[in-house]
């Protein structure tokens, strides 16, 4: 006998209770269990996004991942699938937005030390890539003519495009305002005057695909065709708001290259881009290629584009300084602000070190967390500042704050310390082995046990998984000066003959201005294989 189906109106009524429980306890299983057996059994599929999305808030508000995120985006996106079906194309595309921002709210993602999507990048994204909506958004849209090759008698037309934070252009574009086969003009979108008030607003970027928003892409096309037509080769940095901007219009024959860092692959702009009008995306780190392509597998389909692997533009020449004479027993944590760089993972480093040794000191520069994005930032600032009140008072930590003389604050450092759940490169682990204090890095947890992880990019001898290695291996290279000079040595070494800019500089002239546009990277093509 079949089970008599619940109306829906008091399944709503018992999933409320649900969620308000939710609101109320620090035990939240018999309330999650309650609302998921609810939500399942409504049928209305508005309804079900809403209560699903309504329980997703009072967690995230919490600063707590909602054991339902993935049923609760999916919920929306299957709501908005049903009105883009039925015709009513603007109700699909904000239940899509919608989905987007529950599915990438940052409380998942950036305010804890743990993430749904680093943890299964494919099954997390798995839905969005399902969706009809999604997929008529990003469908393939080409461009018009391919983009052309550099031209051979005058100086290629270079257009680098931001959006506010053009934090590591400085050496890419002092380079190409100085080379003679280079005319250079940098665009950004965030100060523009004619452009701001167009490159933002996920929604209305969502719809222009889809045609519902032709007075906009006609302004955006307006207002982008003039740099497009003069630039032979445009360089968009970070895979965000001004990539998914550009690529809404079609760019001609001009080739358009974006950056991607790390932020970008949890967020959603790179699952709104139409990738068939980008030619190349360049990933300053290989494992996090392989966590971007896992979530957003169009970029390993044939009309994707290549996918290259270069180092950041560092200048860490100027960190190459002698270090001062107590520099053996302090160990550097340079940037702090962020709960993805977990400081509270090298206070317990320094706990355990002084208690082998009380003249070792943990300096950390940079500024601190701020607790007011969400509770779950609150809460790691409470906690981090909860041990820095009983370890300050006693000389086992300093706090510099942001400092404008990193390098010559680093002369005072002999071991620097990553202690990270996640990075793209860790630039002030880089600028501190430049300087020639020894590295101590934690093997990543978002990426550690993958084929490229921490221990990938760096030399195996740095990286350490539990506080206890890190003591161990800082214990066995400061066991006297003249250990710890040999291992700084080899490690600023190792620094400046792989990441300094000198030697990155030839890669993104053989980038932008060589000739080897149509030639995939050996990684890209082993990347393709493994995952076909």
């Amino acid at each position: 006998m079949p089970t008599p189906q619940i109306p829906d109106e008091l399944l709503a009524k018992t999933a409320r209770r649900a969620i308000s429980r939710l609101t109320r306890t620090d035990r939240p299983f018999v309330a999650e269990r309650v609302l998921g057996v609810c939500a399942h059994r409504v049928q209305d599929r508005r309804l079900k996004a809403e209560l699903l999305g309504e329980a997703a808030a009072a967690q995230l508000g919490r600063g707590l991942v909602p054991r339902h995120l993935v049923q609760a985006y999916g919920a929306e996106l299957a709501y908005a699938d049903s009105e883009f079906k039925a015709g009513r194309e603007k109700e699909a595309t904000a239940a899509f937005v919608r989905a987007l921002m529950l599915a990438f709210h940052r409380v998942p993602h950036v305010d804890r030390l743990h993430s749904p999507l680093s943890d299964d990048p494919a099954g997390f994204t798995a839905r969005l890539r399902a969706c009809a909506v999604g997929r008529a958004v990003t469908a393939p849209r080409g461009r018009s003519v391919p983009a052309a090759a550099p031209p051979s008698d005058r100086p290629l037309r270079l257009l680098v495009v931001t959006r506010a934070n053009a934090n590591f252009l400085g050496l890419l574009t002092d380079h190409y305002a100085n080379h003679p086969g280079v005319e250079l003009r940098t665009l950004d979108l965030a100060t523009d005057p004619d452009l701001a008030p167009l490159a933002k607003g996920l929604r209305r970027m969502v719809e222009a695909p889809l045609g519902l928003q032709a007075p906009y892409a006609a302004q955006v096309e307006a207002a982008l065709r003039p740099h497009l037509d003069w630039a032979d080769t445009a360089f968009v940095e970070w895979c965000s708001t001004a990539a998914a901007f550009m690529t809404l219009v079609d760019p001609g024959s001009t080739r358009v290259v974006v950056r991607l860092h790390k932020y970008e692959s949890f967020t959603y702009w790179p699952h709104i881009m139409d990738f068939t009008r980008v030619d190349d995306i360049v990933f300053i780190a290989e494992h996090m290629r392989e966590m971007t392509t896992a979530a957003v597998p169009r970029l390993l389909e044939p009309d994707a584009p290549r996918l290259r692997f270069l180092h950041n533009a560092l200048d860490l020449r100027r960190f190459d300084r002698p270090k001062g004479e107590d520099a053996r027993f302090t160990v550097g944590l340079v940037g702090i602000g962020q709960i993805a760089k977990d400081p509270r993972w090298a206070l317990e480093v320094i706990r355990l070190l002084r208690a082998a040794d009380e003249r070792y000191r943990l300096l950390m520069v940079g500024s601190g967390i701020d607790p007011a994005p969400s509770a779950a930032a609150a809460a790691y600032h409470t906690a981090l500042e909860r041990d820095l009140a009983e370890l300050e008072p006693t000389g086992a930590v300093r706090r510099l704050g942001p400092s404008d003389d990193v390098p010559g604050v680093l002369t005072g450092v002999g071991v620097i310390l990553s202690s990270s759940v996640r990075e793209g490169c860790h630039v002030g682990l880089m600028e501190g082995a430049a300087s020639g204090a020894v590295p101590v890095v934690r093997d990543w947890p978002f990426v550690a046990g993958r084929p490229h992880s921490t221990r990938t990019l760096f030399p195996e001898d740095w990286v350490v998984t539990t506080p206890e290695q890190a003591v161990e291996r800082i214990l066995a290279v400061t066991a006297s000066e003249e250990v710890r000079a040999a291992a700084g040595r080899e490690a600023s070494r190792h620094a400046l003959s792989v990441w300094d800019w000198e030697t990155v500089r030839d890669d993104y002239d053989r980038l932008l201005l060589g000739g080897d546009q149509d030639v995939c990277s050996p990684g890209e093509v082993a990347l393709r294989k493994a995952q076909k």
